[in-house]
């Protein structure tokens, strides 16, 4: 009986196995089919993509974003969570049960001042001042939720197990979020999660991320108000506190390791020259390569914070307003994706399209006048597989800007997709990067990235042997001498109300031209906009070039 009863469970181990993990033909039809499922919805990538560019929300106030989002993946039968780790846009879209649980990622949220006509290769902003997506956070999401509607068709049909959870990056560019989840316990069930950022070709890498880790401090100084001109003896300025705190990090960068990078900028400076100033606030970015280092720069902020407060007699404190880690990603995933990247593509760039692209690189004086990518990073995955020593420093590693994404990173095995929906060689937070972001390149980038993110569900749905594998180098490489310690205290609160004021002054604005894909195929049809818009001048630099 008891024999019996084994070979009864072995086989029906063995037939659950052959249906997770089905044979090498089967995984092809499969992603043949994906691939397919992922075109069909060509025009739904473009209307999310448009829509968000749309809305240019600043981080923390992606009010509408979430709305069309969470409303979108409701009707398609995802379950929604909102206001996660007690930040009102952020949410939670989850579907499917049991194993394995698949997180897939992307920021929302925009760039100050960078409003521009999508597919004009100069400056024109929709409303002049008003942010826009001048990096392109608005097409992560149309790719995330392309791949995941194509898989779930298949897993349905399938009858797969797993679970598909797809979360929003909210105020990535203040940092501000991803450190909450990883406190919240949002991501202590997940299994692998994949990340998509928009770029200029296909790419994916794991180990050293190669950018700096991060903390985000506002200093505010309080003093004493008084008439500047009739008793200016009775004030105690909290703006001179600001400025001797920036002049000495000044001095102090000559003796700072060569890998920091520091910068700040002043959000309150007073009220009116004839008050002396009771109240002022300095906003650094504190960055570094490793953990260590950025707390011992930290350190070094606090400490000049201190003697600027003795120097005016003024008091101080200060409130962590974002952080980073230095990010870290995983080997097998990322072999995976390389994979998948290879069998799909770049996609296939219009006349149009590359003259967009090369006259947006001549009106910004770029190094290079070499339009899109015409092959696929061939350099995606380093060449060496030794793991970051979190401890110490490569000199030569100068690092860079931060993500926030690393935090979880270190939490669950990650890996993060670029997607070719930009154009090369441009600043950056900058309005110039927000001309393709709601053009066919953008649109056609998503496509890719989002045949590539559902090929690799594919292989983690049917092969738990990856996941395993991607475990294994987290905890027997990634994380086996350095752990997670977050750059945020049990006491410390999400910044909810950063962009607040700036965006109650825009959003009326930005309000008119919000997108309606009802009316309008494309954002670019409602704007009137003929593709490309390009001066006389800049079609006669692209001929020269």
């Amino acid at each position: 009986m008891k024999k019996l009863l084994l070979l009864c469970t072995l086989a029906a181990f063995s037939v659950a196995t052959m249906a997770q993990t089905p044979d090498a033909e089967k995984i092809k039809k499969l992603k043949a089919e994906a691939q397919a499922e992922v075109e069909k919805m060509y025009d739904l990538g473009q209307q999310i993509n448009d829509m968000l560019f749309s809305f240019s929300e600043l981080g923390f106030q992606e009010v509408e974003t979430q709305k069309y989002l969470t409303g979108l993946l409701e009707k398609h039968g995802f379950k929604i969570q909102k206001g996660i780790a007690d930040i009102p846009t952020s949410w939670i879209a989850t579907w499917g049960s049991g194993k394995p649980v698949i997180a897939l990622g992307s920021d929302v949220d925009c760039i100050p001042k960078a409003s521009q006509k999508p597919g004009v290769a100069y400056h024109d902003p929709i409303v002049e001042g008003a942010p826009g997506h001048g990096e392109g956070h608005n097409s992560g999401q149309a790719l995330n939720i392309v791949s995941a509607l194509a898989i779930k068709k298949i897993m349905e049909r399938e009858k797969m197990s797993g679970t598909l959870m797809l979360w929003p990056g909210i105020a990535e560019e203040q940092l501000g979020t991803k450190a909450y989840y990883i406190r919240g316990g949002y991501f202590k069930d997940v299994d692998a999660c994949i990340f998509t950022h928009v770029a200029s070709n296909l790419n994916v890498g794991y180990g050293d991320a190669g950018y700096n880790g991060m903390v985000s401090v506002k200093f505010t100084f309080e003093g004493q108000a008084a008439h500047a001109a009739g008793a200016p003896w009775r004030g105690r300025s909290a703006l001179d506190a600001v400025e001797l705190m920036n002049v000495g990090w000044n001095f102090r960068r000559e003796h700072l390791e060569l890998t920091q990078r520091s910068h700040y900028v002043i959000p309150d400076g007073g009220d009116q020259p004839n008050v002396v100033p009771s109240k002022a606030s300095v906003w650094y970015y504190f960055r570094e390569r490793t953990y260590p280092d950025i707390k011992k720069l930290f350190d070094t902020g606090i400490k000049i914070a201190e003697g600027a407060a003795m120097m005016t007699d003024t008091k101080f404190t200060y409130q962590i307003l974002g952080s980073a880690w230095p990010g870290h990603f995983n080997r097998p995933m990322a072999e995976a994706m390389y994979n998948n990247i290879k069998a799909v593509g770049l996609p296939t760039w219009s006349e149009e399209d590359q003259q967009l692209a090369k006259a947006t690189q001549v009106e910004m004086k770029s190094r290079k006048v070499e339009g899109l990518a015409v092959k696929i990073d061939t350099i995606s995955l380093p060449t060496s597989t030794k793991p970051i020593i979190m401890g110490g420093r490569s000199l030569m590693a100068m690092g860079g800007g931060s993500d926030d994404i690393a935090d979880i990173s270190w939490s669950v095995p990650t890996i993060t997709l670029g997607y070719p929906s930009n154009i090369p060689n441009l600043p950056g937070h900058h309005w110039s990067d927000a001309i393709a972001m709601a053009t066919p390149i953008a649109h056609k980038g998503i496509i890719a990235g989002a045949k590539a993110e559902a090929l690799t569900l594919i292989d983690l749905l049917t092969n738990p042997q990856l996941i395993k594998d991607a475990w294994k180098y987290y905890n027997e490489e990634q994380t086996k001498e350095q752990k997670y310690i977050p750059l945020i205290g049990d006491k410390d609160v999400p910044a909810i109300t950063l962009n607040r004021d700036i965006m109650a002054t825009f959003k009326p604005q930005l309000s008119k031209y919000y997108y309606d894909p009802a009316k309008y195929k494309t954002y670019l049809q409602q704007l009137g906009i003929s593709y490309p818009t390009l001066r006389p001048d800049q079609k006669e630099a692209i001929e020269k070039n």
